[in-house]
């Protein structure tokens, strides 16, 4: 696997340009907020629909979160882009034993409470006008192996363009417990039913 690499000053430089970047892009990015644990890890746990996925996280991670982003991302994909390591980037080779070692990884960087990872439990793209959430295998085991306090945050993102020539993204967002606290039998239902609100809220929007 190849392990993160995060450089702080490179983190904070593109955090900077990121923020221009998004408001170039998008009209507006609006967070429903929720209560943030103190002294928690964060793992952010988001539906996955665009290329823009990773980039959203990020800016919620720094605007929002304030912690130090990382996120888990498929081995071909990073390889193509290796400099995504600088910014928190690690991989993961799915259908592989390796895999289990990245989920270890991950959950060692969530023993410290300053850290998140974003992880897309969908584990490939998908339509955000998918019926539902699948959730891959993997998820469960890296929560399980978490040692520390870590709070973990479904987001569900939803973008429309309404009246403006750029888009609008809706990110809300869903306090699933903790590592000590959360129920995986209900997870898949809780997080489902939350999705499906955030797109019928959408839809009363427009």
């Amino acid at each position: 696997m190849m392990l993160a690499k995060r450089n702080i000053f490179i983190s904070r430089l593109f955090a900077i340009v990121l923020k221009r970047i998004l408001a170039k892009r998008f009209h507006e990015i609006i967070v429903e907020e929720i209560p943030i644990r103190k002294d928690h890890s964060v793992l952010l746990l988001c539906n996955h629909f665009s290329w823009w996925d990773g980039f959203l996280a990020g800016h919620l991670i720094d605007s929002y979160f304030h912690k130090n982003f990382h996120i888990m991302m498929q081995e071909d994909h990073i390889e193509k882009r290796k400099w995504l390591r600088n910014l928190g980037g690690f991989s993961i080779k799915k259908s592989s034993r390796e895999s289990l070692k990245s989920l270890q990884y991950a959950a060692e960087l969530l023993n410290d409470s300053q850290n998140s990872v974003v992880l897309f439990p969908q584990g490939a793209l998908n339509s955000m006008h998918c019926e539902q959430i699948d959730l891959a295998k993997g998820y469960e085991y890296l929560i399980k192996n978490i040692k520390g306090n870590c709070q973990i945050i479904f987001a569900a993102n939803v973008v429309d363009y309404f009246e403006s020539f750029k888009p609008s993204v809706q990110m809300s967002l869903l306090d699933c417990g903790t590592n000590h606290s959360i129920d995986f039998e209900k997870l898949p239902a809780l997080i489902n039913e939350h999705y499906s609100a955030a797109k019928k809220k959408q839809i009363r929007l427009s």
